[in-house]
């Protein structure tokens, strides 16, 4: 299985020039079977799994990791079933390729076409979630990229197990193209491949703040993904009770180690129940700072930072300046309130009376997601198909010349169509 990083990235650049081209159907195949191998062969990825857990059990106990990275280990059965889910809603998704975004007439016999084309090879990082390599190896087949995936050690068995099936699986599909999906294993492998900037085309990382710096400044290749998720929730002075504390409660205890779960909770001076909400959050578990150190800190655990403001203009300047420009949310009945806050808060997903979870690609219907990017260029949020692809410019002309339009013989009409 040891393979050099820079034949492996040579390797999926020849794949990428095939995989560009495969058609939506032969995708779709190469998906359903990956979705079939899962469940046929989920015995086998349990028992990695259950290595992988005792493994970090241990790890656990010398505090070499935390709970909340123990926590994304675990693949159960629900995890397994919500993965295959997954695969078949992204099956059900037009093709995200070679689609006509628009045209434009430069002339009567001079048509200029926007495509979505594929994005390349794309190396991908994720710690600790062994979920993860099915998703993103689902997502680079349907965009028709090719990826080199590097999981978190600690899940190491449980990712071999998953990427054997995905191999076996795309082995089974007539003519498609080897070295599609590639798995390297060591942290030597990551920094061999951050400097293949020829070969591959986007880094997308999936964990920590420190892995995430470290990647951006060792590397001349482009990188898309989020460095912490300091996700907020502001609760305006008229919420009630009873949803205010539902929604909160989720935001923070349905999967606390996860990026988009609520790490600060921005409370309106005016509100009437506060003491009755610390209370509840209190009973569910949740720490409650009001006084912390550093408002940027991602949690990852059932403990809230607790602020009160005096009004939705603080609230903002709040989340713009301490926030990661992940997920936010306000609780109002207020539209003007509401509209004020989605407009102005600098987020790339800003939410109006729901929990910070909902900030996933499988949630928002894009099949699954290859990560979250709070980048201002290219994808913003979820990254699923549309973020895995970008664009060609296709010019459709018959005998057509510069210099007739620069003589004035001929003026451009620029009309879309």
């Amino acid at each position: 299985m040891k393979k050099d990083v820079i034949q492996i990235a040579k390797n999926a650049k020849e794949a990428f020039l095939k995989t560009m081209t495969l058609n939506g159907q032969t995708k779709n195949e190469a998906l359903k079977k990956i979705a079939q191998n899962l469940e046929k062969n989920k015995n086998e990825i349990f028992k990695a799994n259950d290595i992988d857990l005792k493994e970090a059990k241990i790890l656990l106990e010398k505090k070499e990791i935390n709970l909340a990275t123990y926590n994304r280990l675990k693949l159960d059965e629900n995890k397994l079933n919500d993965l295959i889910k997954g695969i078949y809603d992204l099956i059900k998704l037009d093709d995200p390729v070679n689609q006509i975004i628009w045209q434009k007439e430069l002339d009567k016999d001079l048509i200029l076409k926007k495509f979505s084309t594929p994005i390349g090879v794309i190396g991908v990082i994720f710690e600790a979630r062994p979920d993860c390599i099915a998703q993103i190896s689902s997502l680079i087949i349907k965009s028709g990229n090719c990826a080199i995936l590097k999981g978190g050690s600690e899940s190491i068995n449980t990712n071999k197990a998953i990427y054997k099936i995905i191999q076996n699986s795309l082995n089974e599909i007539k003519n498609f193209p080897k070295n599609v999906i590639n798995l390297i294993f060591s942290r030597d492998d990551v920094k061999k491949m951050l400097e293949i900037d020829e070969y591959i085309d986007l880094i997308i990382p999936r964990g920590s703040n420190s892995l995430v710096k470290f990647i951006k400044q060792n590397t001349k290749i482009p990188v898309l993904g989020h460095a912490s998720g300091i996700c907020h929730i502001f609760v305006d002075e008229n919420c009630d009770f009873e949803n205010t504390k539902k929604i909160i409660i989720d935001a923070k205890t349905q999967y606390p180690s996860a990026c988009n779960a609520v790490e600060t909770l921005l409370l309106h001076k005016n509100y009437p129940y506060k003491n009755e909400l610390i209370n509840s959050l209190k009973q569910n578990k949740i720490k409650i700072i009001e006084t912390p150190e550093n408002y940027s800190i991602e949690y990852g655990d059932k403990i809230l930072n607790l602020k009160i403001v005096k009004n939705t203009d603080e609230a903002i300047e709040h989340i713009n300046k301490y926030g990661s420009k992940h997920t936010d949310s306000i609780l109002s009945s207020n539209d003007e309130n509401i509209e004020k806050f989605m407009k102005y808060v600098d987020s790339s997903s800003v939410f109006a009376n729901c929990s910070t979870r909902f900030s996933d690609g499988f949630r928002y219907g894009f099949g699954a997601e290859v990560g979250i990017s709070t980048n201002k260029t290219h994808a913003r949020g979820p990254v699923g198909l549309e973020g895995l692809t970008i664009y060609k410019y296709k010019l459709f002309g018959n005998n057509n010349i510069v210099e007739d339009y620069s003589k004035g013989k001929k003026t451009f009409k620029h009309k879309f169509i």
